[in-house]
């Protein structure tokens, strides 16, 4: 489970939020879909919900565990893909995913068997012994997916993930967050393809300009607008109607 306490970002000293305060739940067992204009506060969000930076106000629990006072117990609970793919680039590939097993304690054997298996199920075999910095922007996607993947964690939480994918690796990332939810575990996903959002989504939350203006299926979503829309259409009138 996560959750949103509170929870908001600004920056400087003047009352502009990044991320209004804002206080919500998502249940395991779910994939969501995280949606909203470029700057409305996605990757803000999903920064603090992370750690990677942290928040103006109020706190984020990851299964329990506050990301502010017990950062260890809760970043062990979640595989993390950014919103860019250029980083640990003078690793190769194999020397990235050893690192992040190791550092969620996965044992030698094991882990050596899950980067195979996602080795082969992402078609990054024979790319393994390469530097990262040699990959193409879908390749390094690819590698920051496998790690994410590589502890077996309870929650993903994925920045853009299917940017620079191409067909078959969109699907094989698709693929994985059903069967990651199957397992009764959670997937948060931000993405601008909103036809992927709904056909794949449990939940669609929708920020805008800072402020998360839905949380909910898309059946009570088209319920409370228009149900012979599309979600692109109820996603544009609605955060129009926001401005």
């Amino acid at each position: 489970m996560i959750e949103l306490i509170n929870l908001s970002k600004k920056y400087g000293n003047n009352d502009f939020y990044s991320v209004e305060p804002t206080n919500l739940t998502i249940q395991p067992g779910k994939i969501i879909g995280f949606i909203g204009h470029n700057g409305a506060g996605k990757s803000t969000t999903i920064k603090m919900m992370t750690g990677v930076i942290g928040p103006s106000s109020g706190d984020v629990k990851i299964n329990g565990h506050s990301i502010t006072s017990d950062d260890i117990n809760a970043k062990r609970e979640f595989g993390y893909v950014p919103d860019s793919p250029d980083v640990f680039l003078k690793l190769t590939g194999f020397e990235y995913l050893n690192f992040m097993g190791s550092t969620f304690g996965v044992e030698p054997e094991l882990l050596k068997k899950r980067i195979d298996e996602l080795a082969e199920q992402y078609l990054m075999s024979d790319k393994l012994g390469n530097l990262i910095d040699s990959y193409s922007h879908g390749m390094r996607q690819k590698i920051l997916i496998m790690g994410a993947l590589v502890h077996e964690p309870n929650i993903m939480i994925l920045d853009e993930p299917l940017t620079g994918l191409d067909p078959v690796a969109s699907r094989l990332l698709k693929d994985s967050m059903i069967e990651h939810v199957r397992k009764g575990k959670t997937v948060l996903f931000s993405t601008h393809v909103l036809e992927v959002a709904e056909k794949l989504c449990d939940e669609i939350l929708i920020i805008n300009k800072g402020k998360m203006i839905y949380q909910g299926t898309l059946e009570l979503l088209k319920e409370k607008y228009n149900e012979s829309d599309s979600l692109e259409d109820i996603f544009f009138a609605i955060t129009n109607a926001n401005v």
